[in-house]
């Protein structure tokens, strides 16, 4: 059985991102090529921006740690440590209002290549 310890990654990516000119970090933690799911770890600096892009289809997404805020069309959500919420599928983006890591949850069956 496998097990990641998420606050020393959220500990150590929030760092990376923190170096970076983009104020930002990823770490897939599981899947990807060749599962029906892949989980990503992304830690942002407070106020960076993802920026609008369309999702691959079913995705949540879990804060670890901090505020972010996610637009997703007419809709925003505003979420914090403990939140978890189904992104809509329509494209969007994710704000950090304070530094801040999520999980992002994507289910890749369907998606070509995965």
């Amino acid at each position: 059985m496998n097990s990641t310890p998420l606050e020393a990654l959220v500990d150590e990516h929030l760092a990376a991102a923190r170096r970076t000119s983009a104020g930002r970090s990823a770490h897939t933690v599981y899947g990807g090529q060749g599962h029906v799911l892949r989980q990503t770890l992304i830690a942002l600096v407070a106020h960076r921006r993802l920026g609008e892009h369309d999702g691959p289809g079913e995705a949540t997404l879990q804060v670890l740690r901090g505020r972010v805020r996610l637009h997703a069309g007419d809709e925003t959500w505003d979420g914090e440590a403990g939140d978890h919420v189904v992104i809509p599928l329509v494209r969007h983006d994710l704000e950090a209002l304070e530094d801040a890591a999520v999980l992002l949850t994507v289910g890749l069956h369907g998606v070509p290549g995965a």
